[in-house]
């Protein structure tokens, strides 16, 4: 699924309706493109949209940040700074628990090998003029059974 986003308040838009349509269960979901594209602003929309209500900060410097949203647990990793996968190790990725936690990784090629199987990709790519192309690729069936196309660009 292809999407244009042409500015800032529609990746949030687009946010909050990934917000309400992930499954009740696990999920990981890889965030592909340049540094600025949106990523954390998309990450974050969820966030705030699934009920976190402190401050939803990047997680450039930290790698990974843990948030509790209700009953289960949502982690934003950024391995933009990983300088070996094996680091992920350090960092606990053993805690994750892809079956029950919303796991969020921004520049997960640097952590290959070692991240959970991947159920959502999204890669976001600057756009002319200034906007954004967003491309959604389930990779499981559990990715595969959230709503099409049309759920998300209404409005955009």
């Amino acid at each position: 699924m292809k999407l244009y986003i042409p500015d800032e308040s529609a990746m949030i838009t687009l946010g909050c309706r990934l917000a309400a349509v992930l499954p009740d269960s696990g999920l990981v979901v890889t965030l592909h493109g340049d540094l600025g594209a949106g990523k954390t602003t998309l990450v974050r929309a969820i966030l705030r949209t699934l009920g976190v209500t402190g401050h939803v900060r990047s997680p450039t410097y930290t790698l990974v940040e843990p948030y509790d949203i209700g009953g289960r647990r949502a982690w934003h990793l950024d391995l933009y700074r990983l300088s070996d996968p094996e680091e992920l190790e350090f960092l606990g990725i053993r805690d994750l628990d892809p079956a029950n936690d919303l796991i969020f990784i921004e520049w997960p090629e640097r952590g290959r090998g070692l991240l959970p199987p991947i159920d959502l990709a999204i890669d976001i790519a600057v756009a002319e003029p200034g906007g954004r192309k967003v491309t959604l690729s389930p990779q499981t069936k559990r990715a595969e059974a959230m709503p099409h196309q049309g759920q998300f660009s209404r409005g955009m």
